[in-house]
């Protein structure tokens, strides 16, 4: 059977469009069929089997494989995570969280693809509805966070936290923060939220600029269900998931997060690497001395 991949980029920039034409031409001189979206086909610059609509093409797909940054891999699991095709991830913007490799190690990180040295992480997600009076607004999930933030500069957001349907804070601030443990390195990181690595089984909730004498970050269970009502006094809110859709909220909504029921899988070749290596490398946390180093 002939193996084939999707292959995604953010192809707006030549050396993501570059990396990704040479890993296509290594993959296809290994006989592996590649797939590619028809709006990328030009940029990357090579022959393929091309498709109008992403979930088509990740459809029976072996990976999906992402050139880009972090944002580009979201938009990646947004068309595969119905397929269950795992994505790899290849960093070619800033901190890259997501991504599985490198640019300099693209050569390496093409071989063990082809000798099918890699394994599925599966990456929790969180279902997010919105309703206004009992009335549905919006549904959708997420992969790092869903966030309800105030619509404008002019006034502070007014909202109602709950957790299991027990009202446990009332917050004038810039908005609050729901992220899975993917997303604790993300908009919750930014905000002041911990970083919790991904095989933690946990949501975690993260107020943004609070003015109140309890406003920590807070880490719960992953069975727990998470709501926040937009109060009156307060401005009107925007809520957003991963940064890439949002709707408006009218005072008076409620919106609440859940585990996901669908995880998004996360293809990771094989070596020993664990998130604390990735953890160091994207932040630069070296203590002079200490690497390389273990205990005795």
């Amino acid at each position: 059977m002939t193996r084939s991949m999707l292959l995604l980029a953010h192809t707006g920039r030549p050396k993501t469009a570059e990396a990704a034409r040479n890993a296509a031409l290594r993959l296809q001189d290994a006989g592996v069929e590649v797939r590619l979206l028809a709006e990328e086909a030009e940029d990357v610059g090579i022959s393929g089997e091309l498709f109008d609509d992403g979930r088509e093409a990740a459809q029976g797909a072996e990976l999906v494989l992402v050139f880009g940054g972090d944002g580009t891999i979201l938009r990646a699991a947004e068309v595969a995570r119905d397929t269950g095709v795992p994505l790899l991830g290849v960093n070619l913007g800033h901190v890259g969280f997501l991504a599985e490799a490198e640019l300099v190690d693209l050569d390496g990180t093409i071989n063990r693809v082809l000798a099918g040295e890699y394994e599925v992480e599966q990456r929790m997600t969180i279902d997010v509805t919105a309703t206004h009076e009992g009335r549905p607004l919006w549904s959708t999930w997420a992969l790092n966070e869903a966030s309800v933030e105030k619509a404008s500069r002019a006034r502070m957001l007014e909202l109602v936290l709950e957790i299991d349907g027990r009202p446990l804070s009332r917050w004038g601030c810039d908005g609050v923060v729901a992220a899975t443990p993917t997303g604790s390195t993300a908009y919750a990181f930014s905000a002041g939220g911990p970083v919790v690595w991904p095989t933690v089984e946990a949501l975690m909730v993260v107020p943004i600029s609070a003015h109140a004498l309890f406003a920590r970050p807070m880490v719960i269970a992953d069975s727990s269900v998470i709501a926040m009502e937009v109060l009156a006094s307060g401005a009107t809110a925007m809520l957003a998931c991963d940064g890439r859709r949002s709707t408006e909220l009218p005072h008076g909504a409620r919106v609440e997060v859940r585990r996901g029921s669908v995880p998004v899988p996360l293809a990771k070749v094989t070596r020993p690497r664990t998130f604390t290596d990735t953890l160091v490398d994207k932040f630069d946390l070296v203590v002079d001395g200490w690497r390389g180093r273990t205990s005795p």
